[in-house]
């Protein structure tokens, strides 16, 4: 004798298809949307950071120095520099009389500024259109906080002349010469730099019109 086969129909509602699972989801809550973009994750820099431009053309001879220095952008994140970086001109494109400057966010890059009156600089010097990775080199190393005495770094800049470029690293405080020393000597070695090089005290350059001693040399 032939099995008897279910001949009920399937329900209405289900057309044939299995029920679907209970929802346990309380009235008015939204399911979540796996398909909904997802922001991106941030790597936030140990302090923020700001572009200044000082641009030879807005220069006059009676204005005082200091005066053409204009903030360009503040980052505070590792893809924020990026994406500054990468859109904006490298010193090797930069005109004659040139200053691009990356310091701490509310340090004025100035003589003039409370935190970097007391300090001084550390420079380097190379040919014309040279600069560009030593550049890029000197501001990782600096927002990536590398210096062993990076609460001295007020910040950085690179100047573009006639014949040459030069990277200066500025400083809060001339007298500490262990932290200047320091970062004079772990500067040369994120560079790879042979030469030596020298750090001038603010104060000495503003007192002599031409050729300040050097205060340290590494």
């Amino acid at each position: 004798m032939a099995e008897e086969t279910d001949t009920r129909p399937a329900s209405a509602g289900s057309r044939g298809r299995p029920a679907p699972e209970d929802d346990d989801r309380e009235e008015g809550e939204i399911a979540d949307d796996a398909s909904a973009p997802v922001a991106p994750a941030t790597h936030p820099l140990e302090h923020s950071w700001t572009f200044w431009f000082d641009n030879p053309q807005g220069k006059s001879k009676q204005a005082a120095w200091g005066s053409s220095i204009r903030p360009i952008h503040t980052f505070s994140t590792v893809e924020d520099f990026w994406g500054l970086y990468n859109n904006i001109n490298h010193p090797s494109k930069l005109i004659v009389g040139a200053d691009f400057h990356c310091f701490k966010n509310k340090i004025e890059p100035k003589w003039e500024d409370p935190i970097c009156a007391n300090g001084g600089k550390w420079t380097i010097i190379c040919g014309r259109g040279k600069s560009d990775t030593l550049w890029l080199h000197t501001l990782l190393a600096m927002i990536g906080e590398q210096f062993d005495y990076g609460d001295e770094i007020c910040g950085a800049v690179v100047s573009v002349r006639g014949k040459q470029e030069r990277i200066a690293i500025w400083t809060k405080n001339a007298a500490n010469e262990a932290a200047q020393v320091s970062i004079g000597k772990q500067w040369k070695e994120f560079l790879d730099y042979k030469d030596s090089i020298g750090f001038i005290v603010h104060d000495d350059a503003k007192k002599m019109d031409k050729g300040p001693k050097n205060r340290y040399t590494v």
